[in-house]
């Protein structure tokens, strides 16, 4: 059963030390939690970015929140580089999984379906061969002479992420950002933000239904509108840019991050709660 709750529960249900997906800027990304959660005192969390990261995982390193991050890139894209991401590789602060956007994809796969692995092409030789070493390369049963690279199966505790809208059954709609649903098939349990809450249900609307995460892999769901600010959230409304930029600059030092952290938590302060 879906539980409908404030942001404040939503980020409690996320314990330290989890192993927790979050999608890419342009996917869906609770940015309306991440104020609960740095406030909850979550830590050692282990990000898994599906397959990119970007202001929100830039808050939570900051913020101190993060031990571990499995990442192809953190980035603010067009604002530049993630400035408290670049700090803590720089100090040692937190310890880096480096990956390809298809390797996470393919890590993932494998846990939605249940395989230990999934075999891909495209990394042998390269230098991730030699800071991945829980990436085995094996030779194609069906090809003598033929390697590949085993990508294990990626099994994270949580996918949090946010969507246009969930229904009072605690479906949720993500129409064609497959990426959350394959993050919600590997993860344990999924927490979401929604824009808003419909009473008819989504699967039984055939306009919605093939777009349609069940509330089956849906644990919690905090009603927050505007929940992706500064990010955009397709069909809603668009990125913040300029609010991004200002980030970007403003977090190039640790006061400026600070000052900024403050700012932000505070606009964040007025987010809806749903109970």
């Amino acid at each position: 059963m879906t539980h409908f709750v404030s942001l404040q529960e939503l980020a409690s249900r996320i314990p330290s030390g989890a192993k927790m997906a979050v999608p890419a800027d342009y996917a869906g990304v609770a940015m309306a939690a991440t104020r609960p959660l740095i406030e909850s005192g979550t830590q050692n969390l282990h990000l898994v970015c599906i397959p990119t990261g970007g202001l929100q995982v830039d808050l939570l390193i900051g913020a101190g929140r993060v031990r571990l991050l499995e990442t192809s890139a953190v980035t603010l894209g067009e604002a530049g580089g993630a400035p408290a991401f670049v700090r803590a590789v720089r100090e040692g602060a937190i310890e880096i999984l480096d990956a390809t956007c298809p390797a996470i994809l393919t890590g993932l796969t494998a846990a939605q379906k249940g395989a230990p692995f999934i075999p891909m092409r495209g990394l042998i030789g390269s230098d991730l061969m030699r800071v991945r070493p829980d990436w085995r390369i094996i030779e194609n049963p069906f090809e003598a002479g033929d390697a590949i690279v085993a990508i294990p199966a990626i099994h994270p505790d949580i996918a949090l992420f946010h969507a246009e809208e969930a229904d009072r059954e605690g479906n949720v709609w993500i129409g064609r950002r497959r990426e959350l649903a394959l993050m919600a098939y590997a993860a344990r349990t999924s927490l979401v933000t929604v824009e808003r809450i419909r009473d008819t249900s989504l699967l039984d609307d055939e306009v919605t239904a093939a777009g349609v995460l069940p509330a089956l892999y849906v644990e919690a769901i905090a009603h927050a509108p505007n929940g992706a600010w500064p990010y955009g959230l397709w069909g809603e409304y668009p990125a913040d840019a300029a609010e991004i930029a200002r980030y970007a600059e403003t977090a190039r030092t640790e006061e400026g991050f600070a000052a900024y952290l403050d700012r932000f938590m505070e606009r964040l302060s007025g987010a809806a709660a749903f109970a």
